[in-house]
């Protein structure tokens, strides 16, 4: 292993330790978005966006937020509408463990990611009911 593939292992291995127990993954459509744009002085912005959305075969609902700091430039949110189908990477909180703080969102819809990644698209997991005769 080269100095590059050790340095990657370890922030990897330092991550899962720290976060490992708080990851979650979860896989619905979305109920309701909401996007918040603060700017200071207009140099400093903030970008909040709180996102709800329905589990598949699930009664309960998720609510998950994304905050993004960002100096000089407004930052960026992807375009997400009610009733995508989303698959959303997050991290549970410490304090409160309905809410999520959004790491990464897959939009099964249009095929969008809000911080792109190597591998292809997942396909939406379907099940099949059956009628017994």
């Amino acid at each position: 292993m080269g100095f590059r593939d050790k340095l990657t292992e370890y922030y990897t291995k330092s991550y899962f330790k720290k976060y490992g127990d708080r990851l979650t993954q979860s896989q619905g459509n979305i109920l309701s978005v909401k996007v918040n744009i603060k700017k200071y002085l207009w140099i400093f912005y903030i970008l909040t966006a709180i996102v709800v959305i329905k589990p598949q075969n699930s009664r309960n609902i998720i609510k998950c937020i994304y905050k993004k700091k960002r100096w000089f430039k407004k930052p960026h949110f992807m375009n997400i509408n009610q009733g995508h189908l989303v698959i959303i990477q997050a991290l549970r909180d410490k304090k409160n463990h309905e809410n999520l703080k959004i790491l990464n969102i897959r939009n099964l819809s249009n095929k969008q990611d809000l911080i792109p990644v190597n591998q292809p698209q997942p396909k939406s997991i379907t099940k099949i009911q059956r009628i017994r005769k």
